[in-house]
């Protein structure tokens, strides 16, 4: 789809700026504990299981912060001021503390933050570029996790001889470098506080059928979040397990994040009456089978090619999930995608609560890796069910 040509740089500013906010929000707020889990592990801060519990803390605090997007009444750009300082605040405190009770709720504060940001940013900014004519710029805005990940992970892999305590302090210094950049485009507007005006009322058998088409994509939703988590927090560890002596293993995750942002940039280029639930469900597969091939070929190739099938659908699926938000719910889709956003969140709580024992006491995460991959497999089949029975108007 092209710009339209007096819409290009408003619509760059607002993508450009929502991608660095999703950065500092994803990228280093919720996925910098990636890369610092083996540095936190060889130093003796903790061990495989309190990585467990302090990735779930995270994850139930995404969950909880979520699930409360819907009765939050401030103005979509305030909430993303707010997670932008929050995250700096939150990832400064974790290198200059090292109790694991208050690392436990630091976690689970900034997991909330994240989550907060994410869903009044992705709101704010898909706004923003429908009303410029512009959503083709759409992806640009799911491309700063990646962008986040790369950089997180690059620092990680050349910072591994360092204190943890350190490098948290550093990715605080730069994220809030990157939040000074972008703190003006993001103004207060009375729309966003305001509530929506009720449209007409439609027919009743339209509104069961978009509450059901609602219901399931909450619940479907939430199997990607379980399905790729497992992976994303243990990446480094389970690669260092395979490849001992190995350089690779702490570049599989910037791997990841590159992916992801190219996956994100192609995404947005795809049409827009395609079918959402159809891509949903395309995308759950590339990432059962990037789970797979780590599984069944723990070499250097295997590890590369599967981080690359998981990152490229990885922020596409947040992209697809969010437009068909959108399309069910309209102007009033902030609840939805917080609800969407939460059920998520609960597949990540349980991710690494089950697959930390399981490693425990088999020594490997392969059992848990096959429960992920088989929970991507059934999201994708229910999707394509749903759109099988709900056919697109």
């Amino acid at each position: 789809m092209p710009l339209r040509l007096p819409a290009r740089r408003p619509a760059r500013d607002a993508a450009l700026g929502c991608a660095v906010v999703l950065a500092v929000a994803l990228g280093v707020g919720r996925f910098a504990f990636t890369p610092l889990l083996p540095m936190m592990l060889a130093s003796g801060a903790i061990d495989i299981r309190h990585g467990g519990w302090l990735a779930s803390c995270n994850y139930a605090g995404y969950f909880v912060g979520a699930l409360s997007c819907a009765a939050i009444p401030a103005d979509h750009a305030r909430m993303v001021r707010f997670g932008l300082i929050a995250t700096v605040v939150l990832t400064f405190a974790m290198g200059v503390i090292d109790a694991f009770w208050l690392w436990a709720v630091v976690r689970f504060i900034a997991g909330a933050v994240s989550a907060w940001t994410f869903v009044f940013a992705s709101q704010w900014g898909l706004r923003r570029l429908t009303e410029l004519g512009a959503s083709a710029w759409a992806g640009v805005i799911y491309t700063g996790p990646g962008v986040g990940i790369i950089v997180t992970g690059l620092i990680g892999a050349a910072a591994a001889s360092l204190n943890a305590n350190a490098v948290w302090i550093g990715f605080a210094a730069l994220s809030a470098v990157a939040c000074a950049f972008v703190w003006r485009i993001f103004r207060s507007d009375p729309r966003d506080a305001a509530p929506s005006a009720r449209p007409r009322e439609p027919e009743r058998a339209a509104v069961s059928t978009r509450r059901a088409e609602a219901a399931w994509l909450i619940v479907l939703y939430g199997l990607p979040g379980f399905g790729y988590i497992i992976t994303a927090t243990f990446l480094p560890v389970i690669a260092r397990h395979a490849l001992p002596g190995s350089a690779w293993p702490d570049l599989f995750w910037p791997v990841f994040g590159a992916a992801l942002v190219v996956g994100a940039l192609c995404a947005s280029r795809l049409p827009l009456h395609w079918d959402n639930r159809a891509l949903l469900a395309g995308s759950y597969v590339l990432q059962a089978v990037g789970i797979a091939l780590g599984i069944v070929f723990p070499t250097t190739a295997g590890f590369a090619l599967g981080s690359v099938l998981i990152g490229l659908p990885f922020t596409a699926i947040t992209l697809f999930a969010m437009r068909e938000a959108r399309r069910l719910r309209g102007e009033r889709a902030a609840g939805l995608m917080g609800y969407a956003t939460a059920a998520y969140g609960l597949g990540q709580i349980a991710g690494p609560l089950v697959a930390a024992p399981i490693a425990a006491h088999t020594g490997s995460f392969s059992i848990a890796l096959w429960l992920a991959a088989g929970a991507l497999v059934v999201g994708s089949v229910g999707l394509l069910g749903v759109a099988a029975r709900h056919r697109k108007p």
